[in-house]
């Protein structure tokens, strides 16, 4: 048995397969087998893939079912007790499953992602995601603060990951939201851990064909749709009343969406002068700086400014708050 199985769903993508598929072979970690499951491509990509001829590689294909449906057919065909994702147009640098492995068996860990750097078919970097990939490289590589900033976005980039065999074994879910962010959730609804490798080991490609830039699960409104309904369905279960921080742009929808699920908003705490002291959907805004000691309402904090979401930490932190059991940050 392998020491890891990495899996990659793969469609139509003749021209970069064959790449993503030899980064994996050629690490530093060895022990490894590769399933990669076509899933129906009409172009070349079996082609790409039959061209290599390795004994680590399994090939599976099928009709055209979705890229959840493929990555789950993929754990099956798969044997060994840790899992990583692959994606067929990115490119895992010679040390990423090695180190990746050290750091979750070094920290008792559950799910390690690491850093990437987001290139174009060129291998040039690019500069409209510039901040998307400052925030994904940035610290937030501990458990609690992955669980705190879990309804923002993905912390850790899908195809990066490697986790322990239960993590995937949750399953992809195969709806009209992202599956991806989806099977994140539920594993930090379940307690998993997760942690980041603080090296960039994953060249990560955008481009126009990629399914986040033209698939409607991958969406502004799914993600979301994702967001509201694992925190409903999570850490708001049952939750009558709930303290916000926020009521502009960020705070305004998600202050409205609380009261439609029949949430009392108590209180929303701002910094604005020109907002403190207003009553806003019925709801009194209270100066941040007057924040008390957290007496278990839980605290939604919906702000978007760039460094804002580190200085509140600190804030409620220093008033014990517990973020990613009391506080939780949004987006």
């Amino acid at each position: 048995m392998p020491r890891v199985s990495v899996i990659l769903p793969v469609f139509n993508a003749e021209n970069t397969v064959g790449r993503a598929i030899r980064s994996i072979l050629t690490q530093s970690l060895d022990d490894l087998e590769l399933v990669v499951v076509d899933d129906g491509s009409t172009d070349d990509t079996m082609l790409r893939i039959t061209d290599i001829d390795d004994t680590r590689l399994k090939v599976i294909t099928l009709p055209h079912r979705g890229v959840a449906a493929a990555s789950n057919i993929a754990l099956q065909n798969s044997t060994a007790a840790y899992i990583a994702r692959m994606d067929a147009d990115d490119i895992a640098h010679p040390t990423k499953l090695q180190k990746q492995l050290q750091l979750l068996d070094d920290e008792d860990l559950d799910v390690v992602g690491c850093q990437v750097k987001i290139i174009d078919a060129e291998g040039n970097p690019t500069r409209t995601l510039q901040r998307y990939q400052q925030w994904i490289n940035h610290d937030t590589a501990t458990t609690d603060r992955i669980q705190a900033l879990r309804f923002v976005e993905l912390p850790l980039v899908n195809p990066t990951i490697l986790a322990r065999r239960k993590y995937f074994e949750l399953g992809f879910p195969d709806n009209d939201l992202p599956e991806d962010y989806q099977l994140m959730l539920k594993a930090a609804a379940a307690g998993m851990r997760f942690g980041k490798v603080q090296n960039v080991l994953f060249d990560w490609m955008d481009g126009p064909t990629r399914l986040t830039r033209n698939d409607p699960r991958y969406s502004t409104d799914a993600f979301m749709s994702c967001r509201r309904l694992y925190l409903k369905t999570g850490p708001l279960a049952d939750v009558p009343t709930v303290d916000l921080w926020g009521v502009g742009q960020t705070g305004k929808p998600w202050l409205r969406w609380l009261q439609t699920q029949k949430i009392h908003v108590r209180q929303a705490f701002e910094v604005s002068p020109k907002k403190i002291g207003k009553v806003i959907h019925n709801t009194p805004i209270v100066d941040a700086d007057t924040m008390q000691t957290s007496d278990n309402v839980p605290l939604i904090i919906a702000v978007g400014a760039a460094g804002a979401r580190d200085l509140i930490w600190n804030h409620i932190v220093e008033r014990g708050y517990d973020p990613g059991t009391n506080a939780w940050f949004v987006a």
